[in-house]
């Protein structure tokens, strides 16, 4: 079993910036791909960013692409999620997902073997 926790979240301005972090319990978090999804009030959950087991390749959802970026440090279970010049749009709870071999898909919720219980990112106009 895997448990993610997330942090980071909280209030900011409009055109302010955030970075959440997900810290995983396993030390085979390198193996892992993981993701990051948000699900606003009223919404479904929807794909913002993915990251490969290698952190060589990445994956963005076009409504963030080129304000959002996402890594890790497989040395530290980590992963990050760095949100720059935020949207209220971009209010939502904010949650990591790890999807383990043999990966499913890293665009689709159900790609994803476990899940963290979010945390709330709300931007102010």
């Amino acid at each position: 079993q895997v448990q993610l926790v997330e942090s980071g979240g909280g209030l900011v301005q409009a055109g302010g910036s955030l970075r959440l972090s997900c810290a995983a319990s396993r030390r085979i978090f390198s193996s892992y791909a993981m993701g990051w999804f948000r699900q606003a009030p009223g919404k479904e959950r929807e794909f913002i960013a993915a990251i490969k087991w290698s952190g060589d390749t990445t994956y963005y959802a076009d409504s963030v692409k080129g304000r959002f970026t996402i890594s890790r440090d497989n040395a530290q279970n980590t992963v990050y999620l760095q949100m720059n010049s935020l949207k209220p749009e971009d209010t939502a709870v904010y949650y990591c997902a790890a999807d383990r071999p043999p990966y499913g898909s890293i665009w689709s919720r159900t790609g994803y073997d476990y899940w963290g219980q979010g945390t709330q990112v709300t931007v102010s106009s």
